[in-house]
């Protein structure tokens, strides 16, 4: 190899949550979910350089998040461990995806980092196994390396893909920051529509309803910005928001029609136009 450097340069794309329905509660605390996960092509970007010393580090700063904790750091420093790896990497992230919005930016970061050190440091790992070693980083981890439109169920880990039509979306930025354990806290079973029982939906008969998320209005009592944001993307169609939140999107058939709604956008409020993918634009990276 000489003294040429191995670099690779991947995307990491945010995901909706088409709904997100909660059932059930675990022994452990984690609560059990149905949702349909969708990718969209809003991405951040990430740059790998290898190492040969073993070190990890990123080499970008993120904001109110050190270090020991940026789950790309934390990705490869476990695929380091399972597979006792002695080589290392520079990480470079351009953050594009706000964080503690909802759009799983940080559990999408993870999973390239998986898929991109697999291929950098030759591992040979299946996509499967790179799954099962996601899922102790975050519930949304998996998905984003199964690199499908998913329907989702128990903490968001069993995964059967799900083609979803084509479509566009308007998706808004509220300028806070959700907290999901907050949001989980708060939640009450009683009033949600939904028993363990009554709701177990199938996957052929999607959607029995009109799509909601169960965790909405808990989060717009908490964050008022949140609920400002949905009343004006009303306006146009049936808004939502997206996992845990602050993100709320809605969903428009053309791109016209998404751009003309984007148009309006009062100047305090931040949003884009993002149109849904078929697949994670990694699904077909090589994994070996």
């Amino acid at each position: 190899m000489g003294n040429i450097t191995k670099t690779l340069t991947l995307p990491a794309p945010a995901k909706l949550n088409l709904f997100l329905h909660v059932v059930g509660r675990r022994m452990d605390g984690y609560h059990l979910l149905q949702t349909l996960f969708r990718f969209i092509d809003f991405s951040d970007m990430l740059h790998f350089s290898l190492r040969k010393n073993g070190v990890v580090r990123r080499i970008s700063a993120l904001d109110g998040v050190p270090q020991e904790q940026d789950l790309c750091v934390r990705a490869a420093r476990l695929l380091q461990k399972v597979c006792g790896c002695r080589l290392g990497v520079d990480i470079t992230l351009e953050k594009r995806i706000p964080m503690g919005g909802g759009l799983g930016g940080g559990s999408s970061d993870a999973a390239t980092t998986l898929l991109a050190l697999n291929n950098l440091w030759n591992l040979g790992l299946s996509r499967e196994r790179l799954m099962e070693i996601g899922l102790s980083l975050g519930a949304d981890v998996p998905v984003f390396v199964f690199g499908k439109n998913a329907y989702a169920e128990g903490i968001g880990e069993q995964l059967q893909a799900y083609d979803v039509p084509d479509a566009w979306y308007v998706v808004l930025f509220p300028p806070v920051r959700v907290a999901t354990a907050k949001v989980f806290a708060h939640l009450d079973f009683a009033n949600l529509e939904l028993t363990r029982d009554a709701i177990s939906l199938r996957i052929r008969g999607l959607p029995l309803r009109l799509p909601h998320n169960d965790l909405q209005s808990v989060v717009c009592s908490l964050y008022p910005e949140v609920a400002r944001h949905i009343v004006w993307l009303e306006q146009f169609a049936q808004a939502r928001m997206s996992g845990s939140g602050a993100c709320v999107f809605a969903e428009f058939v053309t791109e016209a029609q998404a751009q003309a709604v984007i148009e309006h956008l009062p100047s305090d409020m931040r949003g884009i136009v993002a149109r849904g993918l078929a697949q994670h634009p990694l699904r077909d990276f090589t994994v070996m």
